[in-house]
């Protein structure tokens, strides 16, 4: 959290907010932004910083009251601490010494510019500051602005101070008199869009500052798109300055309204007052844990062979074909008609101890067993099930965390039967595989449940510093088995919870929360510190870890940068990409009427894509208040990447699935709203290089359906953040960091795994290149 040393009330509306926060002061350039949330349930609000002072470690607000979120701000006071503030974002401002340049605030508009007056008179220029208000007391800054400027020009609508006119008015003014080789234009968007048409005019070229809707702020959900020269640019990445000449203003314009009507809802039904959080209590993330390594069944040296006398015994009590002949167990589930109303139900109800007893005696205990070799992370699966034949529960739990971190999260949303199913010997006779992953929720469960959860292993500390860039499953892996190999173990997560997709991505309903807050409290039990609302690459970078002197470095930053289709409307209203949705409702909880962050709840939901986070949004819309909730994908149901399981569950929730059709234009209403998808009919042809039939589009087959809101879930690609602020890092395809056998980068000192390498992988997929990374980081350093 960080605390607020001063507030200046500038009129009625505006105040300057002096804010703790140091490493953002020491990093933030002119035209960079931070993210800030006030509560709990606060909104993620981007604000331009408006000044730094590095020897305090304090940065500089501007907030006007305008909606739910700066209203909250607004109402804190000197001694309050905000809940967040994330930075700083964005691409600095371009400064050089152009010659003459115009600067034209409108507003606020002018906080954000003042530090870009100050760089620009600072490198020589001629500076010429054109500030306009409506009337007097919104004119913001004069002392500042005219100490940096070598003139100054005020323009208010009314005339109250300065001349009468437009900011448009003055700049024309200078336009007019003298050659002038730049502006510079903030405030807002339909001013910076008339400043733009009168430059264009004079052939000026135009630098803007957009501040647009956000969520995230690093890219992650693609909320900020808009159209600058004919192409999607991302504000927060690719911004938050661009050609004014080239912005689409009218579509911003439209986008920037999206969720008028939900936060004035909000703000009727909301009391405005504040969440204080002055000596707040840390949240608690778990109870029931035990500081003790210890559990009823340790009392006893295990051995861990196959051979030991306990699973030969075991194998004695039933024949392999009896063990054969007992049916898979099924999973229990809520009713579909009842749980598509539910975003915080689970769906998967889990096993009784007695199917549990059962399905486990299904397990052969092969001398040599595939699943294991089918398991990214190695776990010993004949012997935490045995554990389980055996009624003892908490050591099939212990069994499971000698290699995984996260046995309840992977018990649930693992594909098990493309893994360590998949080689199971029951399939070679026949028969379903043994259900895995159902019996590693149970023994993850019944642990969490009993309230005897074990602690690993840890070796004696060894000093050694290790860093974890990233909180998702990858990383959570890798510092999981550092922390055991004695490392002091810190992750950094840019967002303001841990778990990266665990969070963000996957719903409530199919993997709770308070079970991937559990595994982290674990996590933190044996010495992994976690530092959220950091951003590598721009709050800290790595030159900045390895001066703190830590050894080695893991990359696990994801790859949070959703895909679109680039097809005619994408950007219209209530077109958003699976990122954005599911962080809204996930994360944010926007679902909730007590959340600040607001979300749409469409009626007739188009969600593109067939894979799992597809499913996971298509369901969560359905929860969310659709009455129609539709899957459209290109090809046929056989090819859809998504699990079976999830497929099954969204068929019997009513979800309607358009196979065999694409996108090619969405329609928009006068407001910029989506109303209706245009769909190419397709059919299948040879197999493309992913080994799946393509698609091909039928001729003269098209259809167009009403909707009011689509997701796009078409796939993501690498954050660039962090691989790109490394020095001499060797990347590959789209970003993603090239990495050896050892998932050693090009930098010996950096390893990389998860999404930022693959470009795409399942959580256990990720936690084992985890795992790999750990165990040949260790021996590096080990060695060093």
């Amino acid at each position: 959290m960080n605390k607020i040393i001063k507030k200046e009330k500038f009129s009625e509306r505006v105040y300057r907010f002096e804010v703790e926060a140091p490493l953002i002061a020491k990093s933030r350039k002119a035209g960079h932004f931070v993210i800030i949330r006030v509560g709990e349930k606060g909104e993620r609000m981007p604000l331009t910083i408006a000044g730094a002072d590095p020897k305090k470690g304090t940065i500089t607000l501007v907030v006007q009251r305008v909606g739910l979120s700066s209203s909250r701000l607004c109402d804190l006071n000197v001694g309050d601490y905000i809940t967040d503030v994330v930075g700083p974002l964005g691409q600095a401002t371009d400064i050089e010494n152009f010659g003459t340049v115009v600067c034209a605030g409108g507003g606020v508009g002018m906080a954000p510019m003042l530090p870009i007056v100050e760089a620009l008179k600072k490198a020589g220029n001629r500076v010429i500051s054109v500030i306009a208000g409506r009337s007097k007391d919104l004119i913001i800054l004069e002392d500042d602005i005219r100490a940096n400027s070598d003139e100054v020009i005020i323009m208010t609508d009314d005339g109250s101070y300065g001349r009468k006119g437009l900011v448009t008015v003055g700049v024309e003014e200078v336009l007019k008199r003298e050659k002038v080789d730049r502006c510079f234009a903030i405030g807002p968007a339909i001013m910076m869009k008339f400043v733009c048409k009168l430059t264009k005019e004079y052939n000026i070229p135009t630098v803007v500052s957009l501040n647009t809707i956000m969520v995230d702020g690093t890219g992650m959900c693609g909320a900020c798109r808009i159209t600058v020269g004919g192409k999607t640019k991302f504000v927060c990445v690719d911004g938050p300055e661009f050609d004014g000449h080239q912005v689409n203003f009218d579509e911003m314009l439209k986008r920037m309204g999206a969720f008028k009507s939900i936060e004035e809802e909000k703000m009727g039904n909301i009391n405005c007052k504040a969440e204080k959080t002055v000596n707040k209590e840390p949240k608690t993330i778990s109870e029931g844990l035990i500081t003790s390594h210890t559990t009823p069944q340790d009392n006893v040296d295990e051995d861990k062979s196959r051979n030991a006398a306990w699973r030969v015994e075991l194998r004695k009590q039933m024949k392999p074909k009896e063990r054969t002949q007992i049916e898979r167990c099924q999973m229990n589930e809520l009713d579909p008609v009842y749980r598509a109303t539910s975003l915080t139900e689970e769906v998967n109800q889990g096993l009784r101890a007695e199917q549990a007893l059962t399905e486990a005696k299904r397990c052969l205990d092969c001398a040599n067993p595939g699943c294991v070799t089918g398991c990214p992370v190695e776990i010993d699966i004949p012997r935490f099930i045995k554990h389980i034949e055996k009624g003892e529960f908490l050591h099939a739990a212990k069994t499971l965390k000698e290699t995984s971190a996260l046995p309840a999260v992977c018990g649930r949303v693992c594909p098990q039967e493309k893994q360590c199913e998949s080689q199971c010997i029951h399939l070679k006779m026949g028969k379903p595989a043994v259900a895995i992953g159902y019996l590693e929720r149970f023994a993850a469960d019944y642990e969490r449940e009993s309230g005897q959860i074990s602690i690993p292993e840890v070796a004696e500390s060894n000093g050694i510093k290790v860093a974890v860039i990233g909180s998702g499953p990858s990383g959570l892996a890798f510092a999981g088995d550092m922390a055991k190999y004695g490392y002091k173990v810190t992750v950094f997560e840019a967002l303001h919870e841990v778990g990266g997709v665990l969070k963000y991505g996957i719903p409530e309903f199919r993997l709770p929360s308070k079970i991937v807050d559990v595994e982290i409290k674990n996590l933190e039990k044996i010495g992994v510190e976690f530092k959220t609302d950091c951003i590598v690459g721009k709050t800290i970078s790595v030159e900045d870890l390895e001066r703190a002197e830590y050894k080695g470095i893991f990359v696990a930053s994801g790859a949070g940068l959703p895909n679109f289709m680039g097809i005619p409307g994408e950007n219209s209203i209530n077109i958003m990409s699976s990122n954005e949705y599911l962080t809204r409702v996930n994360l944010m909880d926007a679902a909730n009427p007590e959340s600040d962050t607001p979300v749409t709840k469409g009626k007739r939901v188009a969600v593109i894509g067939g894979g799992n986070t597809a499913m996971d949004s298509v369901r969560t819309a359905k929860r969310v208040g659709a009455e129609r909730a539709m899957i459209i994908y290109r090809r046929s149901e056989e090819e859809m990447p998504a699990r079976l399981e999830e497929v099954h569950h969204a068929k019997a929730e009513g979800i309607e699935f358009l196979t065999l059709h694409n996108p090619i234009e969405y329609i928009a209403d006068e407001q910029g709203k989506v109303k209706q998808v245009v769909l190419q009919k397709m059919e299948l042809g040879a197999p493309d290089a992913s080994g799946r039939r393509k698609p091909i589009p039928i001729e003269g087959a098209v259809e167009t359906i009403d909707i009011d809101m689509a997701v796009v879930s078409v796939g993501v690609s690498p954050n660039p953040i962090v691989p790109t602020s490394i020095k001499g890092l060797e990347l590959g395809w789209k970003n993603t960091i090239k990495v050896n056998d050892q998932m050693q980068s090009s930098i010996p000192t950096i390893y990389a795994g998860g999404d930022i390498v693959r470009g795409g992988a399942t959580v256990i997929l990720a936690m084992g290149d985890g795992r790999k990374a750990a165990t040949n980081m260790n021996e590096q350093l080990k060695n060093a």
